[in-house]
């Protein structure tokens, strides 16, 4: 082999990777190196003008080394040197990182469920190329095939309700929402579970069901499927209340099928004994099962009672007189008629757009606030905007009386709207949150009565309106207790001096029933001190009674230092044992069934009009494992 004694070349020298090489020699129009990094019995050619193979080499045979680049040198001569410490590169995922086979499709389960991907996503070409290229212990990620993937969402679904009842076993007091949704010409009930930890004092949720509801939306069919579904997790005894909307055949299941009040005339009753026929048994046995289904108490959705007075009360106000009726009507189709021209033709929203730089809010039918919000979008434009908006798209302009009539409407149904949207939250809205809610929205709505000209009378309509249809909820001892053992608003929003008195009363005897209770819970304490003495005999023991005064004055004094502390949080309630058991009770309901509207809006995202085969069974279990946040680490809230 002969050699020619000449240079390795510039190109090679000025590499920046050259100093992982040592020269051997010049071979034709080559060079002959070794691989230092290879201990040096690794001979390796390429061309004087092209590093090309060189560089395949580090890639191949030392994918895990981090290459640093050589630092300029005055005398590049010199191709041996090696810096003494090399650190390591991975060009792929470092292995450190990488991931088990279980995980990856954990991952891709959160990304199919939390984005509500259709389960065939793992079928897809794109994807499972952009899976092969996570590393999974030392090899490529490889994607599941639809069927393996839907095996795996129904083991994770069945933990998820395994985990779910462990819970709930575990929680005292526990409230409900339902609701029956339809959609696709397909009818769904769904359930929706609310309680406090009592550890951390947090609101928490779970979705318990959306279960397809075949047949006509009866009473007794209701009734059936909510007793079902509470009895599957449990629940039957430890539901405080439901949450519904005031639909009748709701109403009517939860009238129906109360529990009966307890008697304690049971043990003066003589014993009979009855013969029945075994005929008469078996064909009675329908009758047998409905009188086994028992509902917890029914509770109306505050949310729904005041969309009926903003527009079934009000509206009947507005129309009742002549005046109102006639200024009221024509003030809100003009409105009709700006919102029908912008919403239905471009050229029209794009003349709004120019001359107010907004655009005109449309109501939705069934949504109020969405109405409200149109009216205080046009209410906020100067009259001369408005009249050159309607003249423009050649429609009527409006006087200054009907601008006025809009702006006083949206002044008296604003303190509506802002108790809507209170009682319409989740997180941090109990059921104590009511009834503060319903006094400073009747206080609120008078104070704007001095500044009207033309609705004169509609601040007093909204507060009977209020006091008619939440009379139930005014008067409620436990609406009333469930305020107070809010730290947030104790008895700041009483503001008679009788009630306060009332409530804390309630408060103190509510309080005395649980100190046994309590007691039982410390051990070493006792709820009642006995009086004994010394060689007491039959007759002392007889004739002992129980001293009930530090009872009492630990119940009153527990009420006194809660109400005198300035402690707004819910966690502040640790400190009272008492109090909090009875919030813990008391406030374990919400306000509103708009936590079981949210997993309806949810399952709408599910079961588009392209997924319509999606199996009942199958769509009920995306959805609960969507609302309950199982795959993204919090799981059931």
């Amino acid at each position: 082999m002969a050699a020619v004694e000449d240079g390795p070349g510039m190109g090679f020298l000025s590499w920046k990777y050259s100093h992982y090489f040592s020269f051997l020699m010049v071979k034709d129009r080559n060079i002959v190196v070794n691989c230092t990094l290879c201990g040096g019995s690794k001979s390796l050619s390429t061309s004087k003008t092209s590093n090309s193979n060189l560089m395949k080499h580090l890639q191949k045979q030392h994918a895990s080394t981090k290459l640093v680049e050589k630092e300029p040198e005055g005398d590049s001569s010199s191709v041996d040197a090696i810096p003494a410490k090399q650190r390591k590169l991975d060009f792929g995922q470092p292995a450190a990182q990488s991931i088990t086979q279980p995980q990856l499709h954990r991952l891709i389960a959160r990304y199919v469920v939390e984005d509500m991907k259709p389960i065939s996503t793992v079928e897809s070409h794109a994807f499972r190329q952009l899976i092969s290229h996570i590393p999974v212990r030392g090899r490529a990620g490889k994607a599941p095939s639809r069927k393996t993937f839907s095996s795996f969402l129904d083991q994770e679904y069945a933990n998820m309700e395994s985990e779910l009842k462990n819970t709930l076993d575990m929680v005292e007091y526990i409230s409900t929402t339902a609701d029956i949704w339809t959609v696709h010409n397909k009818s769904f009930l769904g359930v929706t579970a609310h309680w406090i930890n009592a550890q951390n004092m947090k609101r928490e949720k779970a979705a318990l069901a959306c279960r397809r509801f075949m047949g006509r939306h009866t009473y007794d069919s209701i009734a059936s499927e909510l007793d079902n579904i509470n009895s599957s997790h449990g629940l039957s005894f430890k539901i405080t209340s439901t949450v519904t909307d005031n639909g009748s055949n709701f109403v009517k299941a939860f009238k129906v099928y109360q529990p009966p009040p307890e008697s304690d005339d049971s043990e003066y009753e003589e014993d009979e004994v009855t013969f029945v026929s075994i005929g008469d048994v078996l064909q009675n046995g329908a009758d047998d099962a409905d009188d086994a289904i028992s509902l917890p108490p029914h509770q109306r959705c505050a949310s729904h009672t005041m969309n009926l007075i903003s527009c079934t009360d009000v509206e009947k106000w507005l129309l009742s007189e002549a005046a109102t009726k006639t200024i009221y009507r024509s003030a809100t189709t003009k409105c009709a008629g700006l919102w029908n021209k912008a919403s239905r033709s471009t050229v029209a929203a794009e003349i709004v757009e120019d001359i107010i730089t907004k655009k005109l809010l449309v109501p939705c039918t069934t949504r109020w606030n969405s109405f409200y919000n149109a009216l205080e979008r046009i209410s906020k434009i100067p009259l001369v905007e408005l009249n050159t908006i309607s003249s423009t798209l050649q429609l009527k302009c409006f006087n200054e009386r009907e601008h006025q009539c809009i702006r006083e409407y949206c002044a008296v149904m604003k303190p509506l709207t802002v108790a809507l949207d209170i009682l319409q939250g989740e997180d941090h809205c109990f059921y104590g949150t009511l009834l503060p809610t319903l006094e400073s929205l009747m206080t609120k709505t008078l104070a704007v009565k001095n500044g009207l000209q033309i609705l004169v009378g509609l601040p007093d309509a909204v507060v009977q309106a209020v006091k008619t249809r939440f009379a139930h909820v005014l008067g409620s001892e436990d609406a009333l207790l469930a305020a107070v053992t809010l730290p947030k608003f104790k008895l700041r929003w009483v503001h008679d001096q009788a009630r306060k008195d009332l409530a804390k009363a309630r408060l103190l005897v509510e309080c005395r029933k649980l100190l046994p209770e309590q007691d039982q819970l410390q051990p070493g304490t006792s709820a009642t001190n006995t009086t004994q003495h010394p060689g007491s005999s039959k007759e002392d023991e007889f004739f002992s009674f129980e001293e009930n005064e530090d009872i009492y004055a630990t119940a009153e004094g527990e009420v006194a230092e809660y109400l005198k502390s300035g402690a707004t949080g819910l966690d502040s309630l640790n400190h009272f044992p008492m109090i909090k058991k009875l919030s813990l009770k008391l406030n374990a309901a919400t306000p509103s069934s708009a936590p079981v509207e949210r997993l309806f809006s949810l399952g709408n995202l599910i079961l588009t009009p392209k997924r319509n085969k999606l199996s009942d069974h199958k769509f009920e279990k995306l959805l609960l494992l969507r609302y309950n946040c199982w795959f993204d680490g919090t799981k059931v809230q």
